[in-house]
């Protein structure tokens, strides 16, 4: 446990620096979306905060208890996604020739035609990481119900963060939808088990997150008394509860955690992109921005584009009836089912695989553009499309799953059959591409680039009613707080008068 420690947490005995020290502001807190630094308020359950200026979401406490009832969904989960790898999803029966599929078989007859690649990243996000971040979170959740949390807890959740947008049963479910109504015409279609526990498991696991409280979780880890720089030496480290009253630096003297969200304040400007050291609650590097974020998601953007465009040209998969066979392409597909009757079936195919990817493309390029040339225009309508880019852009792998089920049913030889074909490589190559660019561009950039976030920009601390979404910079560091659900619907605004537990 010794040596586990010192590979999670080194460098403790480096001696501390004590000539300086670095400010850790509680009760402060960093809008991811736009980089505005706001007063944080003290939450009663049932409200959440929003960023005045872009209207994000800083904090939320829900009424149900913070560990208990997203512990006992997450065991739920556990046990839909172990009974889920044991039961058939489909069976199918062709003239009297039937062939059962479970959740496995469609990555198998990927590898099995050479679509390695496809196949590799259809177990990874359908199989693998759904098993890890919900095994993940049952240790969270297990080491939250302890007085103090284990050393190990923080590196859990800041790899549950990255690893939980990569859980695609939600998008999965979707895809199995599909393929079943392209089969039915073909053949008898009898539906597994395994379709409705992939159904429970995705209303378990979004229930998990709508319960989860995060904040509640970090607040029982142990802030380290020192942070430590990236050369391993250590400076000191002084804690100070903010209100209306403390002084604070300029923005370009804080920097904040992306995984904890802890604020904290230098004695001297920051370079934007130089990490400062490591988070003293989480371990995680800190940087006021990410490291060349504009050219890496300019990178990424252009490598979706050149793979969208056969993507769409070629045929995704080669159905073969009697001998005889054709290919289809994405565009064809909805056309297809738009033929058939399934009008809605058809909107959302055309909707997540065409759609979507040309609204992240353009969506990020716009952005870009708009930060490089220091535009002041429709900030807050760009931060929530950048929102919306990050949200939706899994939800383009309806085709993939679909194509990967269809795979693994309709293999009859020259009776029936289908193949997957490299329109499918290139089509999972664009929606991998643009989620990366989504998650390497620094939506903050845009603020900084027109101004709202300079070295002289420092924040005011008058109070006021909060900010209403898509209005102008308000001064003023209250945050917009809202009375909420269970799962964080909201009701109507009412102002915050900075009085702990009132809203």
């Amino acid at each position: 446990m010794a040596l586990l420690r010192e590979a999670l947490a080194p460098g403790q005995d480096v001696p501390v620096e004590e000539e300086r020290h670095v400010r850790l502001l509680r009760g402060v807190a960093e809008c991811r979306c736009c980089g505005h630094i706001q007063l944080m308020p003290e939450l009663a359950p049932g409200t959440q905060a929003r960023c005045r200026r872009c209207n994000e979401l800083l904090d939320r406490r829900n009424r149900t208890s913070p560990i208990a009832t997203p512990l006992a969904f997450c065991i739920s989960s556990a046990a839909l996604y172990l009974a889920m790898l044991a039961s058939t999803l489909m069976m199918l029966d062709l003239y009297g020739r039937e062939r059962t599929v479970d959740i496995l078989t469609g990555p198998i007859e990927l590898l099995h035609e050479g679509w390695g690649e496809v196949a590799v990243l259809v177990a990874i996000v359908t199989i693998l990481v759904p098993g890890l971040v919900v095994g993940m979170m049952l240790l969270i959740l297990t080491g939250a119900l302890q007085p103090v949390l284990p050393f190990w807890v923080p590196h859990l959740l800041k790899w549950y963060e990255k690893l939980r947008p990569w859980s695609m049963v939600e998008v999965y479910i979707l895809g199995v939808f599909v393929a079943y109504t392209k089969l039915v015409d073909l053949a008898y279609v009898h539906v597994g088990a395994a379709v409705f526990l992939v159904a429970g498991l995705m209303v378990t696991m979004a229930a998990t997150d709508a319960t989860l409280d995060t904040e509640l979780i970090w607040q029982k880890r142990r802030t380290d008394l020192s942070l430590r720089r990236m050369d391993d030496s250590r400076v000191r480290l002084v804690c100070e509860t903010v209100d209306r009253t403390t002084p604070l630096p300029a923005p370009s003297h804080m920097a904040s955690c992306l995984s904890c969200g802890v604020v904290m304040a230098f004695d001297a400007a920051l370079p934007p992109t130089k990490a400062v050291g490591y988070c003293p609650r989480c371990g995680h590097i800190v940087r006021r921005r990410k490291v060349d974020s504009n050219a890496r998601t300019f990178a990424l953007l252009l490598s979706a584009v050149v793979f969208y465009l056969p993507a769409n040209i070629y045929p995704v998969m080669t159905v073969v009836q009697l001998g005889g066979g054709t290919g289809h392409t994405i565009i064809a597909g909805a056309i297809e089912l738009w033929k058939d009757g399934m009008i809605p079936l058809s909107l959302l195919v055309l909707f997540a695989s065409v759609t979507v990817p040309v609204l992240k493309i353009v969506g990020l390029f716009t952005l870009l553009v708009g930060t490089r040339r220091h535009s002041h225009a429709h900030l807050a309508f760009r931060s929530r499309l950048y929102r919306v880019i990050d949200v939706i852009g899994r939800w383009s792998m309806i085709d993939v799953f679909m194509v990967s089920i269809l795979v693994a049913m309709v293999r009859f030889n020259s009776m029936a059959n289908i193949t997957a074909n490299g329109g499918m490589v290139c089509f999972a190559a664009v929606v991998v591409l643009t989620i990366f660019a989504a998650h390497a561009f620094d939506p903050r950039q845009m603020w900084d680039a027109a101004g709202a976030n300079g070295p002289d920009s420092e924040p005011s601390r008058t109070g006021g009613a909060a900010g209403r979404a898509g209005s102008a910079p308000q001064a003023g560091l209250v945050s917009a707080v809202h009375h909420t659900g269970m799962a964080g619907g909201t009701q109507p605004d009412r102002d915050f008068n900075m009085e702990p537990n009132r809203a």
